[in-house]
């Protein structure tokens, strides 16, 4: 599969699991909410002390299965490298995927001071490859 046909997917396909490395190399999976940003990385919100933050902070490497809100149906499998932006940077790119996911917030101010308090980060992954190729 072609990354661009894998973004397209992932921009009308939000719902998520994602797999990140633990410290003894074991899978760590979380389910997570995606979408794709204007410069066409992955991008998720999540906490500062999130275990699927603290892993990708030591190991980069992210895979993500996105499927339909049905669940069962078309689905893709990307893999890439992720980097954690962390507040104060991350506080635009959080209103852009926010934006990109529910439209207007009634109030940014108290949507900012909950990313503040949250202690949200952006994660934003470079895609590498995209699957599946083939059924079986």
């Amino acid at each position: 599969m072609k990354l661009d046909d894998a973004r397209t997917f992932i921009a009308e396909h939000h719902r998520a699991v994602m797999a990140t490395r633990r410290a003894d190399g074991a899978p760590q999976l979380s389910p997570i909410v995606c979408n794709v940003d204007g410069a066409g990385f992955v991008v998720v919100s999540s906490r500062e002390t999130a275990m699927k933050v603290k892993n990708l902070r030591r190991d980069r490497r992210i895979s993500l299965c996105v499927f339909t809100d049905g669940f069962f149906g078309p689905w893709v499998q990307v893999d890439g490298s992720a980097t954690v932006v962390s507040l104060p940077e991350a506080m635009e790119p959080l209103v852009a995927y926010y934006r990109s996911l529910s439209g207007e917030h009634p109030d940014w101010d108290d949507y900012r001071a909950a990313m503040e308090k949250e202690r949200r980060v952006l994660v934003r992954v470079a895609l590498e490859r995209a699957g599946p190729d083939r059924g079986g």
